[in-house]
């Protein structure tokens, strides 16, 4: 099957998209021996990735190849794929091919080993967006990027005393004290400590928001009392135990806040516990936040335009080749406030 299919896509390209010697590609399309499992199923993700892509993208006079490594739940990494693809037929002056490296937990030397990995033994790179832990080990690496000519730039979590060309997405200390003023605000007089909950907390845009949402509930309502959790990597498993715990340990947590996501999870273990946040904050408009916000679940999300951060991400990355005017700039994103009354139009519904 793989073979009928790649016969609309040159080797070189396949090799490129697939980080595979061309010689490991004509064997799995010709079903040589030596081809293992592992190079059989690049090579038919990396053809998937150019069908798709070749439908968008009408060749320029340079056409760049972009790697996406994404340390995320999947429902987020999904969202970040679709995104940049839906905006690839807009993005001039240069075609832009990607390829994405994604993880469900986060792992520092797993960023570390895909990064350094990128441009080295032949393999074209032009650009790196990166979701990544806020770690010297991977601050280094990207420095060991940018020695070789590639321009990296953060999405929605930064990487500190790095040497990345930008950073783009949210406002993450807007959106955490935008979080508390709404906690603060729907809860009004009644009583209730928060609960709030970080997937990892060495990602650094968690950190802000988390920083700042404490801050700000801390002017706004003194008396309530934040209860902490992190290191569910936002997944559904592992924070539905954590949830329990708190709710089983602090009876008078009646609002959360979900910093990381798992907020099924998190709901789940509020009705398991008897009882239901008077107000629930979560982030981006993902599937799962969607069914929660259209059933009552979640008050409100706190939204920005995954589409406009990769827009911006490739500009940036353009300007680091100076294929457009000006110097690489971050671009920090405004928060939306979305509740089940004001969804995007772009936005689906079921």
């Amino acid at each position: 099957m793989v073979q009928h299919r790649a016969r609309s896509h040159r080797v070189r390209d396949i090799a490129e998209q697939s980080g595979l010697s061309e010689a490991t590609i004509d064997r799995v399309l010709h079903g040589r021996a030596g081809a293992s499992a592992r190079a059989v199923r690049a090579v038919e993700q990396a053809v998937l990735d150019l069908d798709r892509q070749q439908t968008q993208l009408r060749l320029a006079a340079r056409t760049l190849l972009l790697d996406v490594v994404i340390q995320a739940p999947t429902r987020f990494s999904t969202a970040v794929r679709s995104a940049l693809e839906e905006e690839l037929p807009a993005l001039r002056p240069a075609a832009v091919r990607a390829r994405f490296h994604l993880r469900e937990n986060a792992d520092v030397a797993a960023a570390v080993e895909v990064l350094d990995s990128l441009g080295r033994r032949g393999r074209v790179c032009h650009g790196v967006v990166l979701k990544a832990p806020d770690d010297p080990a991977v601050a280094a690496a990207v420095g060991r990027l940018t020695d070789r000519g590639i321009p990296v730039v953060t999405l929605v979590t930064d990487v500190r005393d790095s040497a990345r060309v930008a950073y783009v997405g949210l406002d993450n200390a807007a959106a955490g004290a935008t979080a508390a003023y709404l906690v603060s605000q729907v809860l009004g007089d009644r009583p209730g400590d928060v609960l709030l909950s970080l997937s990892r907390s060495f990602f650094f845009g968690e950190r802000e928001r988390a920083e700042a949402f404490t801050v700000a509930l801390g002017r706004l309502a003194p008396d309530r009392r934040v209860h902490t959790i992190t290191d569910s990597d936002g997944l559904d498993a592992t924070m539905s135990a954590l949830v329990s715990d708190v709710l089983r340990s602090e009876p008078e947590v009646r609002a959360a806040y979900s910093v990381g996501g798992g907020n099924r999870a998190i709901s789940a273990a509020f009705v398991a516990a008897g009882r239901s946040p008077g107000v629930f904050i979560g982030h981006d408009l993902d599937e799962d936040n969607l069914d929660l916000l259209r059933s009552g679940v979640l008050t409100a999300v706190l939204h920005h335009d995954l589409h406009a951060d990769m827009r911006a991400g490739v500009r940036q990355v353009m300007r680091a080749h100076r294929l457009v005017p000006g110097a690489p700039t971050s671009v920090a994103a405004n928060v939306e406030v979305v509740t089940a009354y004001n969804i995007p139009p772009r936005i689906p519904a079921h």
